[in-house]
């Protein structure tokens, strides 16, 4: 498996791979000789929060956890594997009483425990929860959003102001979708950012990853394909689009399964549902993890799978496309091409309305990597390369974006349905 770095140094479905990677290390996967190495501060932890939490339900001092998911580098080695786990508590827990105050909630994580390792005393702070409509304070410290920031709430307060007619109220009610919730709630699988704010001492570094690299017969099929592979997809103007970056293994039941152990949802086709339900979401400031995303082209036709993450915003977004290409792998399996982007707010400039995106689309693609790999349903993985590679260019809307020019390549377990299926029965 390819070993992710993580920055700074640099969901329940989607945990079913960790006991198998805490198996093994447990087991006894190979580690370096015992030597003293530090993490430094700043170093970022990638994590999966295992503990649901909200502000209308969760106390102060309630036991809270999360699980790595990402590998961190050291030496040569792994300084903290998948599947390593963070505990702490919540120090704060704060839910609102009147329109004008802001929920809070403080997680204090003070404990790592890694198989085959004792356990850790770290200090450090949370330093980002991706995709969440909150801000974070200095000391990570997440506060919420008041009513009057949503959407529903500034469309009440602009109609408000255009009239002191009696029937102003029933004018804003039926601008207003659905009751608009201003509680902090992230459920198991949200991904969080742990910044070490001191630096972290460890005993040993392991060697070795539990998912093996893709064979060489598929990887030469791979590289056969890249050779004379678009690069980017088009818009239905057939103006450049994102970049590719994806590469997949397996029949269309295979994927689906996949990302829906991932914590992923399957992009609804635009129609009067999914439209009226984008603008519910749009409005209450809330999350819709199947919205429909706008048509990207590849070999002449649009997507064959678009998949997202959300958490609870509309305006940010993990998602990709996948597009099934004419070469097929040598047990005959299907070959996929995909780009992943982040979408990290809306962006609007003169003839322009659309969401901004994070230029760094490696570290989609490796967001893309974790969750598979904490899915379970990868049977190998690696980076590989293709000839003359773009690495840097501009997004239809004008955005700026940079990349290493490697693909992720994901052999998918064959079955994975059927297997899980026999297995809770």
């Amino acid at each position: 498996m390819r070993i992710v770095r993580a920055k700074g140094s640099r969901f329940g479905a989607a945990l079913i791979g960790f006991p198998l990677i805490w198996a093994a290390l447990s087991a006894g996967v190979p580690v370096a000789a015992a030597a003293a190495y530090s993490l430094p501060a700043g170093t970022v932890l990638f994590l999966h929060l295992r503990t649901a939490l909200s502000t209308k339900t969760s106390k102060e001092g309630q036991p809270v956890t999360a699980t790595v998911a990402r590998e961190i580098l050291a030496q040569g080695g792994i300084a903290v594997p998948i599947g390593a786990t963070l505990t702490g508590s919540i120090a704060k827990c704060a839910q609102p009483t009147t329109a004008d105050e802001r929920a809070e909630l403080l997680l204090s994580f003070t404990q790592l425990a890694i198989p085959g390792e004792r356990d850790l005393t770290l200090k450090g702070r949370l330093s980002a929860v991706s995709n969440a409509r909150e801000s974070l304070l200095a000391d990570g410290t997440v506060v919420g959003v008041t009513e009057s920031e949503t959407p529903a709430g500034l469309l009440s307060g602009a109609l408000a102001k255009l009239s002191k007619n009696t029937t102003i109220a029933e004018q804003i009610q039926k601008q207003r979708i659905g009751q608009v919730s201003t509680a902090i709630e992230y459920p198991v699988g949200t991904d969080l950012q742990f910044t070490l704010t001191e630096p972290l001492a460890l005993s040993k570094i392991f060697a070795s990853s539990s998912l093996t690299p893709l064979s060489p017969d598929l990887r030469a099929s791979l590289q056969n394909l890249l050779t004379d592979a678009p690069q980017r997809a088009v818009s239905k103007d057939n103006k450049p689009g994102d970049p590719l970056n994806l590469v997949f293994l397996g029949n269309a039941q295979d994927i689906e399964q996949a990302f829906k152990s991932a914590g992923w949802s399957a992009a609804q086709r635009e129609d009067s549902t999914s439209i009226a339900d984008t603008v519910r979401a749009v409005i209450n400031d809330e999350g819709y993890g199947a919205a429909p995303v706008s048509n990207l082209f590849l070999f002449g036709r649009k997507e064959d799978f678009a998949f997202e993450k959300m958490l609870n915003t509309f305006n940010k977004r993990h998602h990709l496309r996948l597009w099934q290409t004419s070469a097929r792998a040598p047990d005959g399996r299907p070959i996929w091409l995909g780009a992943a982007t982040h979408d990290t707010g809306i962006d609007i400039h003169p003839g322009v309305v659309s969401h901004a995106t994070d230029p760094d689309l490696d570290d989609e693609r490796s967001q893309v990597e974790a969750d598979l790999v904490a899915g379970g349903d990868v049977r190998a993985i690696q980076l590989i390369s293709r000839p003359n590679p773009l690495t840097t260019g501009m997004t239809a809307t004008g955005g700026a974006w940079h990349t290493d020019g490697n693909l992720l390549a994901v052999d998918l377990k064959s079955g994975s349905v059927q297997a899980k299926a026999g297995s809770q029965e």
